[in-house]
Order: structure tokens, then C-alpha cells, then sequence
């Protein structure tokens, strides 16, 4: 989640709001049930001060990517096996520095090394789920989690369902582990079966291009999904109410142990600005006028639980740099 601060402060030059958030790949098994272990990715919704217990979910996600790392090399290794020759290093420099190599930047190199013609060709003859060039890392099983969504204040989402084996089996499973969302619309429109499913279980209904810069026609392009207005109140009806529970979370953890790391989880997304040029904030009543600004409603700041929050924040001396604009 480590780019959502610039995609924050890009957005706010265009007007747009970001709603903070992450794919998280996971793993089904199917536990005596029909079917076979298969990979499920997992949305997750953050509020705009992002998650609650974040150095648990980061940890959480280090472990994921750390995973892709030997589970990158595999592909390498079984491409290396076909006869498709690739080195490690060429994956590594595409991917970056720090950036934990996936699917892409393997099909990247395999374009680069003239293996393939496009990055679809990659996908379609070797890199697709349980493809000849496939492996799979150390994905956590999928209710853990939804779980852990909902417990750093998120709103869990199914991704893309008709991707799926068994997606009422899965739904079932995660909808009993916390799952708030099903994704149902899509760039060619939405797809029946799916919206009835999201009836059965209470599920809310999304969508998304599932955009992740492949390139080709196997892929939608960004924002290329009509989202029904009624179905971001839907979405909303349901994120508003956990978002909340987590800012307030967040903010009475620092009243109660005014640390540096507590500031931390309060400031992570935020770049205050003051037109009067950088300054320190002295009062913490300041910084969170305009936390809670940018994070509430103006229904949601006038709740009495945020006002006495306020209140408590006016005696504590914060020191925190504003950026100018």
C-alpha cells in the first residue's frame, strides 16, 4: 500500500477522491468439500486514514510478497525447463528495486527476450492459473483473510468471480468469515448469475476493470466499468459505518498512548497542507480538524463520540510539519 500517499495527492489536484485500498492473492481449499484448492483474490476498502492494527496487515502482506519472490524464481526456473531460456536478474531489474516480482514483470521479461510476442501471449500460453509456467507462492488461505480485513477496520470484496472454480462455494465459506462485497459488473456489463449470487448471500455489489497494465486485448481498459450510482451508495451504506469505528479506533489509541507510532497511524495517508507555508502543528485539535475534514462527512464530524474526541485532542501539543501548497 506503500503508493496509495501519491495516488492521494495526485488525486486531490484532479478533484478525485481515493479510496485507500489492496488485491490481496490468496488460496481456497476446499476442506472435504467438492472441488480443488484454488487462488482467490481478496479487495480490500480502507477509509482514508487507512487501517487499523496497520503494522499487523503490513506484516501481513510482507509475508505475501516475500512468497512471490520464490514463487517468481519457480517460473523462471520452469521456463528455463521448456526450453524458454530467462535469467533472475532480468525479472529483478524490470520488477525494481524493493518491488516484489509477479506474473507481469516474469511475462515482461519473456517479451523482452523475444520468447513471446505481447504480454497476453505470455499469459495465455504460460502463465495463466495452473499454466505449464505457473507457481504459486506462500498465499494465506482466503477467510484469513477476510478476517483480517474486518479486523483492521476494512470492507472485504471478492474479486472477479467468474474467475473461479467454485464461486458458490467460496462465497459461502468467506461470506461466513466476514465477506461484505461480491465484484458484478464488469466492462462487458453485468453478469446475472453473479448478482444473484450477491442476492443469496447479502453481499454488496461491485465491480472493477481489474486493470493491472498487461497491455492487450485480454484486458479491460482503467475505469472502463460503468458502476451504477446506486450501487456506490450501496457500497458506501455499508464502508461508512466500519470506517468510522476504525478512525475512531485510531485516534483514541493515540489519546490513550500519545506515541510517535500512534501519530504515525493517524498521519500515514495524510499530507496537511497550510497555505501560510510549513509550520508545526502545536495543538492537536488542529491536526485532527483536518483529518477529520477530509476523512467525515459533515454528518459523521458532528457525531458526539468525534466532538468529544476533539476535545480531548485540544490538550495535547502535537508537533507535526504541514507542507505548503
Amino acid at each position: 500500500m506503500s503508493g496509495i500517499p501519491e495516488a492521494l495527492e495526485a488525486a486531490r489536484k484532479f478533484g478525485m477522491r481515493i479510496i485507500p485500498g489492496v488485491e490481496i492473492s490468496t488460496m481456497f481449499s476446499p476442506r472435504g468439500e467438492s472441488g480443488s484448492e484454488e487462488p482467490v483474490h481478496v479487495l480490500a476498502y480502507y477509509s482514508s486514514c487507512g487501517p487499523t492494527r496497520c503494522e499487523e496487515l503490513e506484516k501481513f502482506l510482507a509475508n505475501i510478497r516475500d512468497g512471490r519472490y520464490l514463487r517468481a524464481k519457480n517460473m523462471v526456473l520452469k521456463l528455463n525447463n521448456l526450453k524458454l531460456p530467462l535469467k533472475w536478474e532480468h525479472v529483478a531489474k524490470i520488477a525494481g528495486k524493493g518491488v516484489a516480482p509477479g506474473r507481469l514483470h516474469v511475462a515482461r521479461a519473456m517479451v523482452e527476450a523475444g520468447h513471446v510476442e505481447n504480454l497476453r501471449q505470455a499469459f495465455a500460453r504460460y502463465l495463466y492459473d495452473g499454466g505449464p509456467a505457473y507457481s504459486t507462492g506462500s498465499e494465506p488461505q482466503a477467510e484469513e483473510a477476510v478476517k483480517l480485513i474486518c479486523e483492521t477496520g476494512g470492507v472485504a470484496v471478492l474479486a472477479h468471480p467468474w474467475a473461479l472454480k467454485n464461486p458458490v462455494t467460496i462465497v459461502r465459506r468467506l461470506k461466513d468469515a466476514g465477506l461484505h462485497g461480491i465484484e458484478v459488473y464488469r466492462s462487458d456489463g453485468k453478469l446475472a448469475a453473479y448478482n444473484d449470487l450477491a442476492d443469496d448471500y447479502g453481499l454488496v455489489k461491485l465491480g472493477g476493470s481489474d486493470y493491472h497494465g498487461r497491455g492487450g486485448q485480454g484486458e479491460s481498459d482503467l475505469g472502463s466499468v460503468n458502476l451504477p450510482v446506486l450501487a456506490v451508495h450501496d457500497f458506501l451504506k455499508v464502508a461508512r459505518p466500519i470506517w468510522c469505528n476504525a478512525i475512531r479506533n485510531i485516534l483514541e489509541s493515540y489519546i490513550k498512548e500519545p506515541s510517535d507510532m500512534n501519530l504515525e497511524q493517524i498521519t500515514r495517508f495524510a499530507r496537511n497542507r497550510n497555505s501560510k507555508g510549513d509550520s508545526p502543528l502545536g495543538c492537536g485539535k488542529d491536526l485532527i480538524d483536518l483529518c477529520l475534514t477530509s476523512w467525515l462527512t459533515n454528518e459523521e464530524r458532528q457525531n458526539p463520540e468525534f466532538e468529544a474526541i476533539k476535545l480531548k485532542f485540544s490538550n495535547i501539543s502535537i508537533n507535526v510539519p504541514i507542507e505548503s501548497n
